[in-house]
């Protein structure tokens, strides 16, 4: 298996045994109920994926790079002269925001 993929199924999920498995089937499907991703080994070598079910949403997960570009396309062309006149305006009516820290201690 490649470097790339071996770091990948560290990183992404907890690598189990198939002993493990048959041996503790209940745990393991409850924690992959909430959530969380095996990979089965046999020997060493990955064999299997241990994912929790996704239902069909209707909603897409990736959306295509064409639609995407039509979809920023369509937005409106910024302005920046106009936004730092309304923040301008915004500062002027409201006063201006200086960060302070919550956790600084004040003097008596």
């Amino acid at each position: 298996m490649a470097t790339l993929t071996k770091r990948y199924y560290n990183a992404m999920s907890v690598v189990i045994r198939q002993s493990e498995l048959r041996n503790d089937n209940a745990a393991v499907m409850r924690r992959v109920a909430n959530g969380e991703s095996f990979v089965v080994t046999v020997n060493g070598r990955p064999v299997a994926d241990v994912v929790p079910h996704r239902r069909e949403t209707g909603r897409r997960r990736f959306l295509p790079v064409a639609e995407a570009a039509a979809a920023f396309a369509a937005e409106p062309v910024h302005d920046p002269a106009g936004w730092r006149t309304d923040l301008a305006a915004a500062d002027e009516f409201h006063g201006l925001d200086v960060p302070t820290d919550p956790f600084e201690r004040r003097s008596r």
